[in-house]
């Protein structure tokens, strides 16, 4: 069955029988886009995305979206085998960690083939002056004596961490406006990416950045802002990834996924 472009997959509903393969991608990143791009030209395929969203007007990828969670690794595998799911793609956040969770208890519960599609983490460079933190409370530590004039870049959710810190000015970009505890000296950015070295080079300037704050995401949408400190002179907090759950198959690109696909776990 060939996959309606935003059609949403209904609570309930399963699987067209001889439908083919079904690929349900946990996403939120752009490489789950690009597989369910991917996947929607191939009429072999049904493909779902499932999106948290925390995002109130995300961008939604072609195929069937279903948005919002499914009640924790036993909801999920009931879902995956209510609905006919032959495949599952964990193509989420890195720092999505909970999810990757539950999608593992999930695959090992229902049967259903799991592989994880985890883009490469970034790593420093000559010129680069990173400090590592394990978590963003450990970042909140160390911020202060990096610098007084922070681009925190590590989204809304957790914005609450630093709120404490009362000298440090930052500057915030996110998608959304945040809500709940904020940092009293704040500005507000609302911008989707993917963001030009040009852009970020103006806007480290303009704001007098002096440290930027960022998690390891990894890609290409959001990396010029690395180019731009390390030109500037400008140190990076950068927060480690999660761990991830042991066992499960990884695949850094959706071409590797592809293949993954095709082999001899399809149906």
């Amino acid at each position: 069955m060939s996959a309606e472009p935003g059609r949403s997959a209904e609570p309930g509903t399963s699987a067209e029988p001889g439908s083919g393969p079904h690929v349900l991608i946990l996403g939120g990143t752009t490489e789950a886009r690009r597989l369910a791009e991917a996947l929607a030209q191939d009429s072999s395929y049904r493909v779902t995305t499932s999106l948290a969203g925390r995002v109130s007007a995300p961008v939604l990828p072609p195929g069937e979206t279903r948005i919002g969670g499914f009640g924790g690794p036993a909801g999920l595998a009931g879902w995956l085998l209510a609905h006919g799911v032959t495949h599952v793609v964990d193509a989420t956040h890195p720092f999505a960690e909970r999810m990757s969770f539950n999608a593992a208890e999930a695959a090992a519960l229902s049967g259903v083939p799991l592989l994880a599609l985890r883009r490469p983490g970034w790593t420093p460079g000559p010129g680069d002056s990173w400090t590592f933190a394990d978590s963003l409370a450990q970042a909140a530590e160390l911020l202060p004596g990096l610098g007084g004039r922070a681009f925190l870049t590590t989204g809304r959710m957790g914005l609450h961490t630093f709120a404490h810190l009362t000298d440090t000015w930052f500057l915030v970009r996110s998608v959304d406006p945040p809500d709940g505890q904020v940092p009293p000296r704040l500005e507000v950015l609302l911008a989707r990416g993917p963001f030009t070295l040009e852009d970020e080079r103006a806007l480290l300037a303009r704001h007098r950045i002096d440290v930027l704050v960022t998690k390891d995401s990894g890609g290409s949408a959001t990396a010029p802002k690395l180019t731009a400190a390390r030109e500037a002179g400008i140190p990076v907090l950068v927060v480690r990834r999660p761990a991830v759950p042991q066992g499960v198959p990884e695949a850094a690109t959706p071409s590797a996924v592809l293949r993954w696909l095709g082999g001899p776990a399809r149906h």
